[in-house]
């Protein structure tokens, strides 16, 4: 039992706790949020980084335009757009 007590063991094991538990889910989260932004479509509901609701109307490269109100449509980078959760919810019903 002398593996236990060795500090270079209790390190390396440590190392390993933080990569199952906040590196590796941090990771499957980033791809989802990448795959949901490289299938963004034209109608679809989103909300930005900064919380504006609103739905794509083009896509252009890196800028997506979105309708925020009537009439109003505003350039958003790509990075900026994440899943509308209430969109999302209606989806899995």
């Amino acid at each position: 039992m002398q593996i236990l007590g060795n500090p270079i063991f209790m390190f390396i094991l440590i190392i390993a706790i933080m990569y199952f538990m906040m590196i590796r889910p941090q990771r499957k989260r980033q791809k989802e949020i990448d795959n949901f932004r490289n299938g963004l479509q034209t109608g679809q509901n989103v909300i930005t980084s900064g919380g504006i609701y609103g739905k794509v109307k083009s896509i252009d490269g890196q800028v997506v335009s979105l309708e925020v109100a009537n009439g109003v449509v505003v350039k958003f980078d790509k990075s900026a757009i994440y899943a509308d959760p209430a969109a999302v919810q209606q989806e899995t019903k």
